[in-house]
């Protein structure tokens, strides 16, 4: 499978500017390509091909207006086009119901929050002896490499964020000898807001809520940004310590979803977790607090990371009815309001934790061989069978209050 490796990098000041002039370029090439083909829709023409849009590229290069696209690697300028074509072939799948409807295709902007281009083998970009990315027509940028890369990359994305950082992504492909040894464990999982992951076995993980806990932080500084003058040099460094204090909410975000979804993985052979409707929980008035849990990304992280190392994922329906039926003996109780954590089966009389109890029955919809004791929080009175009631003295069965004959 292919993976994607992001490392930092810290480019001094005439390779920003290098960069900085390979995103402009990418993105004109970008623009007059996506304006090129609406103008022909427009006028009823044939879609304008890829193979055209790249004799236009080699052509603009030799005219007065258009010949600074000749001081940035052509391999971006190409991979610009590659990138339309992706956008347009989304936008038409979306249509054809193979994806989830997007809109079609829009116009860069130079103040777009993150900007990026990306190299092929063909730009001939390398790994210096001394760990420095060569760019062509930038130079060697200085990476802080994190971790070793598993194999040879096949493209390099240099990403530019609104936080102003530079980091390069390298698309590598692994084999299946990064399988992990077999484990024995089978959970399911149920994710929910006051805990952010609830197992089958009953280990609750509390919801860090990292976006709540820099609500001052973040506030303060939106304030003195909309303090600023629009179009002043203060407005943009405002603007920047905003947008790097969200940075450090969604890295470390990141990165707990990272540390707890590969324990998970290491620790089960087995995985299963229930399919949210996230859009529409992000409608209601916990939106906030939807957005900041970041179940979709921590799913996701689950999924790949099963097939990376050998593990089974599974994903059930939405609609499964996991918070209404009891996990001991199976008989749906009804839906019941969230401030209910604890409720009492009306058949079995098994006192049930309400979470611990859905992740039970998510485990049980995917099939895993689960045991539910973890879902009982107090077992209810259950009737003695006829041959045991009683006591028994001298191994001889009695009645209670009367003595055997």
């Amino acid at each position: 499978m292919q993976l994607r490796y992001s490392f930092r990098m810290y480019p001094n000041g005439p390779q920003r500017s290098a960069l900085s002039r390979a995103f402009g370029c990418s993105r004109v090439v970008y623009n007059d390509a996506l304006r090129a083909r609406e103008t022909a829709r427009a006028a009823g023409l044939p879609f304008v091909t890829s193979a055209e849009l790249s004799k236009q590229v080699t052509a603009a290069k030799k005219t007065e207006e258009r010949a600074w696209l000749g001081e940035v690697s052509a391999v971006v300028l190409q991979q610009s086009l590659r990138d339309l074509d992706t956008a347009y072939k989304n936008f038409f799948d979306g249509l054809e119901g193979k994806r989830p409807k997007m809109g079609p295709p829009r116009f860069k902007s130079r103040k777009d929050n993150r900007q990026a281009v990306r190299f092929t083998a063909n730009a001939r970009w390398k790994i210096t002896p001394g760990g420095d990315l060569s760019l062509p027509k930038i130079g060697d940028v200085r990476v802080k490499w994190s971790r070793a890369l598993p194999s040879t990359p096949s493209t390099v994305t240099v990403i530019k964020d609104a936080a102003g950082r530079y980091f390069c992504s390298f698309v590598v492909e692994t084999g299946p000898d990064e399988a992990l040894p077999e484990a024995t464990g089978q959970v399911g999982i149920d994710l929910g807001l006051s805990h952010f992951a609830i197992l089958s076995d009953g280990t609750k993980t509390d919801s860090p809520r990292f976006l709540r806990r820099a609500e001052k932080k973040l506030k303060r500084a939106q304030q003195a940004l909309s303090r600023k003058a629009k179009g002043s040099n203060n407005r943009a460094k405002a603007r920047l310590r905003v947008a790097r204090a969200h940075a450090r909410v969604a890295d470390a975000r990141r990165e707990f979803h990272h540390q707890l979804s590969t324990k998970i993985i290491r620790e089960n052979q087995a995985v299963a977790v229930e399919d949210l409707a996230v859009k529409g929980l992000a409608r209601t008035r916990t939106a906030k607090s939807v957005h900041d849990a970041g179940w979709s990304a921590f799913v996701t992280m689950l999924e790949y990371k099963a097939a990376r190392y050998g593990r089974t994922f599974h994903r059930i329906g939405r609609f499964e009815p996991t918070s209404q039926v009891c996990s001991q003996c199976g008989v749906k109780d009804g839906p019941k309001p969230l401030h209910i954590r604890v409720w009492e089966c009306g058949a079995c009389g098994a006192v049930l934790d309400r979470d611990i109890n859905a992740a039970v029955n998510v485990a049980k919809a995917a099939g895993l061989a689960v045991s539910a004791c973890g879902a009982r929080v107090r077992p209810g009175l259950v009737p003695a069978q006829r041959g045991e009631t009683g006591t028994h003295r001298d191994g001889q069965p009695t009645v209670v209050g009367i003595p055997g004959l």
